[in-house]
């Protein structure tokens, strides 16, 4: 079940284009790696695209680690040298890999809609075809040196 997240926080989530997500395999070992996102109000998506990879798509670390261990975190912050104005945003969540032609082709046709408006990147690239990502939040954390 979603949670509630108050609108100062949604604006901020909106406003950011890269957040970085942590996941852990069952030994414990994280991994954390920067990705694109969207957020619908109650879900986190993100694409597993078509850039150069090293391992086949499911192969993924991130992947992995969510099969085996759905729980994961997401940070998306502002980081600046002048320090009254950092930011950040710490989301924990449970996290499922929606498959393609998976029966939730609707939500993923949507999350593929919505990264597509976000980045221009993804107009070009058969997304459609690859897993998605999905986070629903558990608890959302908000900090600003500026509101401390």
């Amino acid at each position: 079940m979603a949670i509630e997240i108050e609108e100062r926080v949604r604006q901020f989530i909106n406003a950011h284009r890269v957040a970085h997500l942590a996941t852990a395999d069952t030994g414990g070992r994280p991994s954390v790696i920067p990705i694109c996102y969207v957020f619908d109000g109650g879900s986190f998506y993100s694409a597993i695209d078509s850039k150069p990879k090293r391992v086949d798509l499911r192969q993924l670390q991130r992947l992995r680690n969510i099969r085996v261990n759905p729980n994961v975190a997401l940070v998306i912050d502002d980081y600046s040298e002048n320090w009254s104005e950092l930011a950040y945003i710490l989301v924990h969540g449970m996290a499922e890999i929606i498959e393609p032609n998976h029966s939730l082709a609707s939500e993923q046709a949507a999350a593929i809609a919505a990264l597509r408006l976000k980045y221009a990147q993804y107009r070009s690239m058969v997304i459609e075809r690859n897993p998605i990502i999905k986070i629903v939040p558990n608890r959302v954390q908000f900090w600003s040196a500026a509101s401390s």
